[in-house]
C-alpha cells in the first residue's frame, strides 16, 4: 500500500490468535521517537484512528515536541499501524500465504481487543516495561480505553479522546451505511476491488458520509454556507465539492476491505463484552484516565465521555470547547496538548 513512511520499521510477531479463534502470522509496521530509558519505563503509546497510520508525527504534529503532550526528549514514543490496517501491518491488503492473493474479504475479523493485544506484544518486543501513557482519539480512543484491561501490568495512565465505552446504535448504523455504499458499488466484485475495476466510488461515498459526522453544523455553516462552488453554476455547492474531494483522496490512499474490517472492529467495541457488567468493568480500571470530550461532537456526544469520567474511579473529564466536531482532536491540538500536559504532570506528582 502506498503512503508508508521510509522511517517505518517492522516486527514479525509470529502466529496471533484472534478473539474469534482464527490464527495467522502477523507483521506490524511501527515507528518510534525518542529513546527508551535504562529502566525501560518511559514509553508512550499513540493509537491511531480509522484511516490513520504509524506516522503520528504527521497527523498529530501539534502534540509532538518539547513541552508538548508527546515529548520525544523524555518519552519513548511508539505508534503502530493497527491490526487489519493497510499501512504495513497485516490486514486485508496483505497476501494470504495459502492462496498467494490478498486476503481481501477473507481476512479474519479483528476486535479492538485484538488490536490492543498486538500493540502490547509489539511494545513488549521492544523491551518496554512500563507505558507511561496510552492515548488516541476515536478508534484510537477505544484502544486507549482497552489498554488497562488488556495489559494492566504495562500501562500507567490513559487518555481516551472523543469516544465511548461501547459503540452506540447511532455509530453502528452510520458504519453500516458506509459499508453498504462500498458493497453497492458496481466495481465491487466478489468482495473486493479488482485491478482496473473502476473508480471505486463506493469507498469514496463511504468517506463522504463519514466526513459529515467528523465535523459539525457549526463547522460547515461558516465554511460553506450555501456558497456555490462556481458562481453562476446553480446546483453545485461548495460543500459538495469538498466532500467529493475528500472521497477521492481516501480512494487514492486506502483499502476498501480495510475500511470494512476496521469499521466492524469499531462496532465490536464494548469494554463490558464477556467481562461482566459494563459499569463494573469501567469501575475496575485503576489507572488515571483523562477522558476528553468535544462539545460539538455529533458522533460521540459529550454525554458518553461524561459517563466514562464518572464510572472510571480515577477518571477526569477534559472538555475541548471546539466548533469543529469530532475531528477537533486533530485540529485544536494546542488546547488538547495543554490539557494532556497538565494531566501528565498531575499523574507524575501522584
Amino acid at each position: 500500500m502506498t503512503g508508508v513512511s521510509p522511517a517505518t520499521r517492522y516486527a514479525d510477531l509470529g502466529h496471533f490468535a484472534f478473539e474469534s479463534g482464527a490464527r495467522i502470522e502477523v507483521r506490524v509496521a511501527y515507528r518510534t521517537w525518542g529513546t527508551l530509558s535504562a529502566a525501560a519505563d518511559n514509553a508512550v503509546v499513540v493509537c491511531h484512528a480509522l484511516t490513520g497510520s504509524a506516522d503520528a508525527d504527521a497527523w498529530w504534529a501539534g502534540l509532538f515536541g518539547p513541552g508538548r503532550a508527546i515529548d520525544p526528549d523524555r518519552d519513548f514514543v511508539v505508534c503502530s499501524n493497527i491490526l487489519g490496517g493497510c499501512y504495513g501491518t497485516t490486514g486485508p491488503w496483505s497476501v494470504d500465504p495459502a492462496t498467494g492473493r490478498p486476503y481481501g474479504p477473507d481476512f479474519p475479523q479483528p476486535t479492538v481487543r485484538d488490536i490492543v493485544s498486538v500493540q502490547a506484544a509489539l511494545v513488549r518486543s521492544l523491551g518496554v516495561r512500563r507505558v507511561r501513557l496510552a492515548l488516541g482519539g476515536s478508534l484510537g480512543g477505544m484502544q486507549a480505553l482497552e489498554w488497562p484491561l488488556v495489559a494492566p501490568d504495562l500501562v500507567e495512565a490513559v487518555a481516551p479522546i472523543a469516544v465511548s465505552g461501547r459503540h452506540s446504535a447511532w455509530c453502528i448504523g452510520l458504519s453500516e451505511a458506509q459499508r453498504q455504499a462500498i458493497f453497492a458499488d458496481p466495481a465491487w466484485q466478489g468482495g473486493r476491488y479488482e485491478a482496473g475495476a473502476g473508480p471505486r466510488s463506493g469507498l469514496a461515498v463511504a468517506r463522504m458520509m463519514a466526513m459529515c459526522t467528523y465535523r459539525s453544523p457549526e463547522d460547515f455553516a461558516p465554511k460553506f454556507g450555501r456558497r456555490l462552488q462556481e458562481p453562476g453554476a446553480p446546483g453545485f455547492y461548495a460543500v459538495e465539492s469538498y466532500l467529493r474531494h475528500q472521497g477521492r483522496k481516501l480512494v487514492d490512499r486506502f483499502d476498501a476491505n480495510t475500511y470494512v474490517v476496521l469499521t466492524r472492529a469499531m462496532d465490536s467495541h464494548d469494554v463490558g463484552r464477556g467481562r461482566g457488567g459494563y459499569e463494573d468493568v469501567l469501575r475496575s480500571i485503576r489507572v488515571p484516565a483523562l477522558v476528553v470530550s468535544i462539545r460539538s461532537d455529533v458522533l460521540y456526544p459529550p454525554a458518553e465521555q461524561e459517563e466514562l469520567a464518572t464510572l472510571v474511579p480515577r477518571g477526569e473529564l477534559f472538555r475541548l470547547d471546539s466548533p469543529h466536531g469530532h475531528d477537533a482532536f486533530l485540529i485544536d491540538t494546542d488546547a488538547l496538548s495543554e490539557g494532556i500536559v497538565r494531566f501528565r504532570k498531575r499523574v507524575e506528582e501522584g
